[in-house]
């Protein structure tokens, strides 16, 4: 079961996702180096249009948590237990 975004919320459906997502890095539930769910299927599973999922996939980007490879994916960049923002040697 996902969890259900607001969309009563002021905050934008992308950030809601983007932080449910963060939050499944966090867990650990989306582990380093490991494909999250594609843009489409985000979409559908949270019942947004695909682009507020680009957008919440491009937020996560800005926040350090994945990275995308061109043909391949959108992968975790770091462990759960990382927070954006440490540096590598911390």
């Amino acid at each position: 079961m996902v969890e259900p975004l607001d969309h009563e919320s002021g905050t934008p459906l992308y950030q809601q996702l983007a932080d449910i997502v963060a939050a499944k890095i966090h867990s650990g539930e989306l582990v380093h180096d490991r494909p999250i769910p594609a843009e489409t299927r985000l979409a559908e599973e949270y019942g947004v249009a695909r682009l507020t999922a680009r957008r919440a996939v491009r937020e996560l980007r800005e926040r350090g948590l994945v990275r995308t490879v061109h043909g391949k994916g959108t992968f975790v960049q770091y462990p759960a237990d990382r927070r954006a923002g440490q540096s590598l040697g911390a």
